[in-house]
């Protein structure tokens, strides 16, 4: 494989299902990055659920798998790699800091001071910070300053959002990918990162809901006024929904999956009557056939299980009727028919569902899928990275044992869109 000295950029979505690897090589820059897909590669894995590692044997193998295919499509080697982070060890709140300006405008130092009093907050011995996110500053007695560099005042003050991880969690994590022979540049928070090749401009500021459907958890996250504002996680997932079919229909899991996806409706009331499903037979049973509506029955209560969690998640966040936006979907339910019709009758707001069509190119066509969302997002995110000048990502795969310990991830997200 090549290892020429281009712009490579390596992304890892650590699904409860499945690992999905992604090679690009990066363009743009830092407000409008591009990422050419080379290459893509998708494991089935068992190792990690919910965002924890509870099999660092298995999820070790499909990393190495996915990465390996994803190398081999684009012929070309990579050495580190930018992770997706979601699920119930992930929170977020709010915090404020207050700092006297030093001279008579404020200066990039005044930004980091205040920034930084704003993040002086105990997070625990178990927990670690992921991500600050700026969201509003006030000058003397001006609220709802975006950027307030140049401007007089003599008090600055700022509120952030401050998004912190279980710190055993993603220590296994990146173990994982280090035992793997890769090295984790960073971790990113999976909804900022989605945002990105999903949502539009308009979106971002008038308000909007991200949902992510995924096997082992429902994200959650709101963005308004160009920054996210609440961020959240719920349980009930896609493999409760498989769960459902196999104890509903007598199939394995395997078969349940296929159904799922080959037959399966979100919204039982669009699906005709005089339908039939042809279900796998066994020695005991055999040949059996069912009636579609009865798939689509198990499939739209499940679903509308799901979406009311998440529309109970936005009512928790204050945001309920401030999101004109509407809801978007990603994910791999994201792909089920009905769910549009089904996510606007729970929600009653606008719903459409996501692709990452911005930013992306090359072999598009292999993440452009709502289910490939997460990791399109991190290719685009490492795109900007890139363009913020920070490696090439290039070299090969670094050898084992582990190198020591990098310093807990800590990423300034200024200006993020």
């Amino acid at each position: 494989m090549s290892t020429a000295p281009t712009k490579l950029v390596a992304a890892l979505d650590l699904g409860s299902t499945k690992v999905t690897a992604v090679v690009a090589e990066a363009g743009g820059d830092s407000r409008h990055p591009t990422a050419r897909v080379l290459g893509v590669g998708v494991e089935r894995s068992s190792g990690i659920r919910r965002g924890v590692v509870r099999d660092i044997e298995e999820a070790t193998r499909a990393i190495t798998k996915a990465l390996n295919d994803a190398q081999r499509m684009a012929g070309v080697e990579v050495g580190s790699v930018f992770c997706g982070i979601a699920g119930e060890h992930v929170s977020g709140k709010s915090s404020n800091g207050t700092v006297s300006v030093t001279g008579e405008e404020i200066r990039t130092a005044d930004l980091a001071r205040v920034n930084d009093v704003a993040c002086a907050v105990s997070l625990g011995r178990e927990h670690e910070l992921l991500h600050a996110i700026p969201q509003d500053y006030r000058v003397d007695l001006q609220a709802g300053i975006s950027e307030p560099l140049g401007m007089s005042g003599r008090r600055l003050e700022a509120e952030v959002y401050l998004v912190t991880v279980y710190s055993n969690a993603i220590q296994n994590l990146k173990k994982c990918v280090e035992r793997a022979g890769y090295h984790v540049e960073e971790f990113v928070l999976e909804p900022l990162a989605t945002s990105l090749p999903v949502l539009t401009s308009d979106e971002l500021e008038l308000g909007c809901a991200l949902v992510d459907l995924g096997g082992g958890s429902t994200n959650i996250a709101i963005f308004q006024g160009g920054k996210i504002r609440h961020t959240g996680s719920v349980r009930v997932a896609g493999g409760h929904l498989t769960n459902d079919i196999v104890h509903g229909l007598q199939v394995t899991q395997a078969d349940a999956e296929k159904l799922k996806e080959r037959s399966g409706a979100a919204y039982e009331p669009l699906v005709p009557g005089s339908d039939l499903v042809e279900l796998p037979g066994t020695p005991g049973q055999g040949a059996r056939t069912v009636a579609r509506q009865m798939l689509a029955h198990i499939m739209h209560a499940r679903f509308q299980e799901i979406l009311e969690f998440a529309a109970d998640e936005i009512t928790k966040s204050g945001f309920q009727g401030r999101l004109p936006a509407g809801v978007i979907l990603v994910g791999g339910g994201a792909s089920t028919p009905g769910i549009i019709e089904l996510a606007r009758d729970v929600c009653a707001m606008p719903v459409r569902v996501g692709k990452a069509d911005q930013g992306i190119g090359g072999r598009a066509d292999g993440v452009g899928a709502p289910r490939m969302a997460v990791a399109a997002g991190l290719t685009l995110y490492g795109a900007r990275r890139r363009a913020e000048g920070m490696g090439f990502g290039t070299g090969g795969r670094r050898g084992l044992p582990m190198e020591k310990w990098l310093a807990p991830v800590k990423q300034w997200f200024q200006d993020f869109f």
